[in-house]
């Protein structure tokens, strides 16, 4: 079975790992490693991985122990140099079935994005709930839909080598255009293999905010190499999230109106997503 995370190739590429995270196909391995700017390019490229449908499952566990939550969900995206559009579904357990969310960015635009919760809720998510977990995990709504790569100042700051894997650390900073939370990011990227393999999110107030890991290395449905299992972490925090994608299917035919907020209501679970 081909596995696949969309959004840490949407949260560890784009987060922004893992989406996807979530969860693109990559390019081929480089002989020399490039410029900044250009390796920054590059991995904004495979963001724009056109349409997936992917299974992956989600599961948030206390730090101090107790009772975590699993969820199994289905991620359908759309993803171009124009714009994204994301649904989130739980399809596992049984008792939150349905639970669902729609993000929308376009251009320099502020996202957008719609939450439906049981038994018959459909809401707005507003600015400051974008900086909010996705069904109460360490990722949120932000950094599903971050494109960091894509920031106007790019720079290579080091090289450190992560799991016997050398990889160069490239150092994003917004412009006056980009918006976000973060005022720096850090990616440890494995530039054979044009993957992320660390992603550490700075706020303003220096302080680390995020840290995304590749725990697991897999081949999608497109036989290219992806961060297949990702560990989120927020520093100081009481949880931890792991997300793992299972199946993937690029290419895949959707409408303008599979990405409307009314469509939330809906979804059933695509049996076409295993290859």
């Amino acid at each position: 079975m081909n596995t696949a995370f969309p959004h840490f190739r949407q949260l560890i590429l784009q987060m922004a790992f893992f989406g996807t995270l979530v969860f693109a196909p990559q390019i081929r391995a480089q002989e020399a490693t490039p410029n900044a700017k250009d390796l920054a390019a590059k991995l904004s490229a495979n963001l724009q991985d056109g349409s997936a449908l992917i299974r992956l499952k989600l599961e948030t566990t206390p730090v101090a122990g107790g009772p975590k939550t699993t969820l199994q969900l289905q991620v359908k995206s759309r993803r171009t140099k124009a714009a994204t559009d994301i649904i989130y579904q739980v399809l596992w357990p049984k008792e939150r079935k349905g639970e669902a969310f729609l993000l929308h960015k376009s251009g320099d635009n502020s996202p957008t994005g719609s939450v439906f919760t049981l038994p018959d809720s459909l809401q707005p998510l507003s600015a400051s709930q974008m900086k909010e977990g996705i069904f109460g995990s360490d990722l949120t709504y932000a950094d599903l839909l971050e494109n960091f790569f894509s920031w106007e100042h790019q720079a290579l700051v080091g090289e450190e080598i992560i799991d016997r894997v050398p990889c160069q650390i490239l150092e994003s900073k917004p412009g006056g255009d980009d918006r976000s939370i973060y005022t720096k990011v850090r990616s440890w990227v494995d530039t054979k293999r044009m993957i992320p393999l660390k992603v550490e999110k700075y706020l303003a107030s220096g302080q680390l905010g995020r840290q995304v890991t590749t725990t697991r290395v897999a081949k999608d449905d497109t036989d290219r190499p992806v961060p297949a299992s990702v560990m989120v972490q927020r520093p100081g925090q009481t949880s931890v999230t792991e997300l793992e994608g299972s199946n993937s299917k690029h290419d895949v035919t959707f409408t303008d109106s599979d990405f409307t907020a009314e469509a939330l209501r809906k979804l059933i679970p695509a049996t076409s997503a295993a290859k």
